[in-house]
């Protein structure tokens, strides 16, 4: 494509985006009034609502339930997962955009209602409106804006496909993870939600257990006829917040990713205020830098664990992996996309835009274990703490949707006429 040609493109996508910005914004409100909430996880529903919006508009929508029997042992009530595939000229890569539906609970603080949609001052009011419905409508918008420019004659070549999950926040297995496993779709690049100005190439990974500590329940008066629970746990307590001071001294060289970091995030346990605690239920958090190996990791933590309690005779523990999330690095082929966004991020904010690692984990990382490049890139506030993501009134500059519509737009008419 001449030059001249792509900036007619990328004028007539412009325009196309800012004359339906009313229509955008109504799209993700009707996204955000259905709850999804993870756990409990019971996310077909606000699938429906979205295969339904994408129907509306003129898509094929591919429905992909996850079978009961998988999530009954994951921990979720229902999950499907979207997809829709718009076919361009022959040739060209196929490029997956990918945002995750369920969301966190709600919790306290609200000054308004979380699942409402209430627009004030320029932002939507709404749990998962930054983090990250926002870019199933960014992402569904860039793509109408697309055909658009390929009705009016645009010569792209390639595939787009909307990749819409609803795991996020259990880990991905049953959204991206089941669609890449079960060979639903192979593309070549992809962009996954994000939430700030910057483009994200790489992230920690996450490695969280589960530590149950056995003891044996006495009477209160007779504490020496039973074995503490607790007080085994806050031996490993003890070690496991040490370790996390000491993990500040390792640094990871991925510009935004410090250092990996370790909290107990749960703690349940005993019978009565007049028992000896008999089992005592610890769950925590271990973040990876790139740079750390995760069966090193964990073989060192499980071994400080035990270390802990080999001075409280009678304790017997569980350890469990609950969840195993590797780092996020980049693939080769990644700097097509940083390329892309960056060149059009940089015009339609007018600030410059970095790219860099976060501290975070996501669904992005199931993309790069079967090797295919991807970045983070989506509508947001210049930091996710502007946007009060997952926290009481979560909120969206609806410019900021606006924009970074045209900027992922943009970028695909740059990757499809390459």
């Amino acid at each position: 494509m001449s030059a001249r040609a792509a900036l007619a493109v990328r004028d007539a996508i412009v325009a196309w985006v800012d004359a339906h910005q009313r229509e955008e914004v109504a799209f993700l409100r009707e996204i955000v009034r259905v709850p999804s909430d993870t756990p409990p996880g019971d996310n077909a529903p606000a699938a429906e609502k979205a295969a339904a919006l994408l129907e509306r508009l003129g898509h094929r929508v591919e429905r992909h339930p996850v079978p009961a029997s998988f999530l009954r042992d994951y921990g979720m009530k229902s999950v499907t997962n979207l997809i829709v595939r718009h076919r361009f000229g022959a040739g060209g890569p196929t490029i997956a955009l990918n945002a995750h539906g369920d969301v966190v609970p709600p919790g306290e603080g609200w000054t308004k209602p979380p699942y409402e949609g209430v627009i004030e001052g320029g932002r939507m009011f709404a749990r998962g409106v930054a983090v990250s419905k926002s870019d199933i409508a960014s992402y569904t918008f860039a793509l109408e804006a697309l055909r658009t420019a390929e009705r009016a004659g645009a010569g792209f070549r390639g595939t787009v496909e909307l990749h819409f999950t609803y795991d996020e926040e259990f880990g991905g297995l049953a959204g991206p993870g089941w669609l890449l496993e079960h060979g639903l779709t192979k593309p070549d690049l992809a962009i996954a939600a994000s939430f700030s100005y910057a483009i994200v190439t790489a992230h920690n990974g996450c490695l969280q257990l589960e530590v149950i500590v056995h003891g044996k329940a006495a009477h209160g008066s007779m504490p020496k006829t039973g074995v503490d629970a607790l007080r085994a746990a806050n031996a490993i307590l003890t070690e496991l917040y040490e370790e996390a001071g000491r993990l500040e001294a390792t640094k990871s060289k991925v510009p935004g990713i410090h250092a990996p970091t370790l909290v107990v995030g749960r703690i349940e346990g005993g019978i009565n205020t007049n028992v000896v605690p008999d089992r005592v239920v610890l769950k925590l958090d271990r973040r990876m830098i790139p740079e750390e190996d995760p069966v090193a990791v964990e073989s060192a933590l499980r071994a400080r664990i035990g270390a802990a309690v080999s001075a409280h005779p009678g304790v017997r523990l569980d350890v469990r992996r609950i969840l195993l999330a590797r780092a996020l690095t980049p693939l080769p082929g990644h700097e097509r996309l940083v390329d892309a966004l960056r060149r059009h991020a940089e015009r339609v904010f007018g600030t410059e835009v970095p790219a860099v690692g976060v501290p975070l984990y996501a669904d992005a990382r199931l993309y790069g274990e079967h090797g295919v490049p991807i970045v983070m890139y989506g509508a947001g506030p210049r930091t996710i703490l502007e946007a009060n993501a997952k926290r009481a009134d979560e909120n969206l500059d609806l410019d900021d949707l606006r924009r970074a519509t045209v900027v992922v737009a943009c970028a695909l008419a740059d990757l499809l006429s390459a």
